[in-house]
Parts: C-alpha cells; sequence; structure tokens
C-alpha cells in the first residue's frame, strides 16, 4: 500500500501526476478541490459556504477541510492507498493528519510564479460534468465546448489574476511552512514542474521507487 500527499502552488499540475499515478498504480486520487467542487454544484449547505470563501479569494476553514478528509478516508475504499491532493494546506490541518493519519512521502511539485499564472489563467472547467481543462496541454476539440458531455467550458470563478495573487500569498504564508515540517521528517520529495508532464512524471516515479508490474 501507499499513501503519498501531493502539493505544489496552484497550476503546478498535481491533479495531473496524482491521476498518472492512479491509473498505473490503482491508488485512489482524493482531490479535496474536486469535493469542494462537488459541494457547490450539488448545492449542498457545505457548497454555499465554500462558495462564499472561495469568492473572496479565501482559503476554506481548517474545520471544513478536516470534516471532509475525515469522511472521505473512512470510506477505506484505498486498497492499494491514496494519493492526497489539496491537503494539507495549513500547519493546523497537517497537525491533524500526522495525528491521525500515516504517508509514506510528500510529493512537492515546485514550479516559479510566471508558470502558474499563465496555466491557471489558461484552465477551464466544464460547467455540466467538471472536467478540467488547460488551453495550453489539453484543448477541447469544439472552443468552449466539453469532448465528453458537450456541456460550456467556463473560467473558474477564482481563476483570475487578483485571485490567484492571493492565494500565491496564501501559499507562501500558510502551505509551505507545511513542507517545511513534513521535511524536518524527511518525507518530502521535490520535482521540477515546469518540464512535460511525462518527464515529471517519470521522475517522481523514479525517486518514490515506483515499478509498474
Amino acid at each position: 500500500m501507499h499513501k503519498y500527499v501531493i502539493m505544489g502552488a496552484q497550476g503546478c499540475g498535481k491533479g495531473t501526476q496524482a491521476k498518472l499515478l492512479k491509473q498505473v498504480f490503482e491508488m485512489v486520487h482524493i482531490s479535496v478541490g474536486d469535493i469542494f467542487r462537488w459541494h457547490i454544484q450539488s448545492h449542498t449547505k457545505l457548497g454555499a459556504r465554500i462558495k462564499r470563501l472561495i469568492a473572496d479569494g479565501r482559503m476554506i476553514d481548517d474545520e471544513i477541510v478536516e470534516q471532509i478528509i475525515r469522511e472521505r478516508l473512512a470510506q477505506h475504499d484505498w486498497n492499494y492507498g491514496f494519493i492526497l491532493d489539496g491537503f494539507p494546506r495549513t500547519l493546523t490541518q497537517a497537525a491533524f493528519f500526522l495525528e491521525s493519519y500515516d504517508i509514506d512521502a510528500v510529493i512537492h511539485i515546485d514550479v516559479p510564479d510566471e508558470v502558474v499564472f499563465e496555466r491557471v489563467l489558461a484552465r477551464r472547467l466544464c460547467s455540466q460534468c467538471g472536467l478540467d481543462y488547460n488551453l495550453i496541454h489539453h484543448r477541447p476539440a469544439t472552443p468552449d465546448t466539453c469532448d465528453v458531455c458537450g456541456g460550456k467550458l467556463v473560467i473558474r470563478s477564482d481563476d483570475n489574476k487578483e485571485g490567484l495573487q492571493q492565494r500565491l500569498r496564501d501559499y507562501r504564508t500558510q502551505t509551505e511552512p507545511v513542507l517545511q515540517l513534513f521535511a524536518k521528517k524527511e518525507l518530502v520529495i521535490q520535482t521540477d514542474g515546469a518540464r512535460d508532464i511525462d518527464a515529471i512524471q517519470q521522475d517522481i516515479r523514479s525517486q518514490l521507487g515506483l515499478r509498474k508490474v
């Protein structure tokens, strides 16, 4: 069983790399952002609260994130392990997690800010099925239209320069200390996220000692 956390600034490619690991090694990809979006699209009470925080450019409260992680991991559908994407983002979340769970490694994808801006501002999301697109690496066959369901592609409400600048500030002040905490426990591997997708994936597998059976 492999249990990993994958971290990095917005647009670094966490979701892409986690999905590749999931496909090959049968791990469960647990994306906190995807869970947030499900709640928003399903119009739950929690979703309404999350939507307000995102619209204001603020990080989601620790108690909300902890509740989501606890409920998701309690499903125990991760026989071959899991990859946590988008968590933990604060020292409070990290403390909660380390008290309750153990992990094998933290994958840190490092990218410069200019790459973050380029990638994030090119992101699009299907308004119907929630599928992610990127106008740099993953364009739809028909502009502004989802290849799978035909839904309209939209820009996420927080994918703008002002919102991104705030999220990067939050990342530097609140999430980078989490990486430092994991580094002290000798859990962190780091990869250059400015390279192409396959090169990043192979580097991650090599550092983790993962081999396709």
